[in-house]
């Protein structure tokens, strides 16, 4: 099952941590971000949430 994608993620408590992402990853992320009506960073913690589950709740 592929990632779905939450647009309408709640605010929660956050931390801040800056990352370094190759230009081509940095303009993908881009366009899914615009193509769906949402941030960069909604992007990302989608993603990284959908990894963690799918790589790390399985055992």
């Amino acid at each position: 099952m592929g990632i779905k994608l939450d647009y309408n993620k709640k605010k929660v408590t956050a931390g801040y941590k800056t990352i370094y992402l190759r230009n081509d990853i940095i303009e993908a992320i881009d366009k899914i971000a615009e193509e769906n009506n949402t941030s960069f960073n909604n992007i990302i913690v989608n993603m990284v949430e959908y990894c963690l589950k799918e790589n790390f709740n399985n055992n």
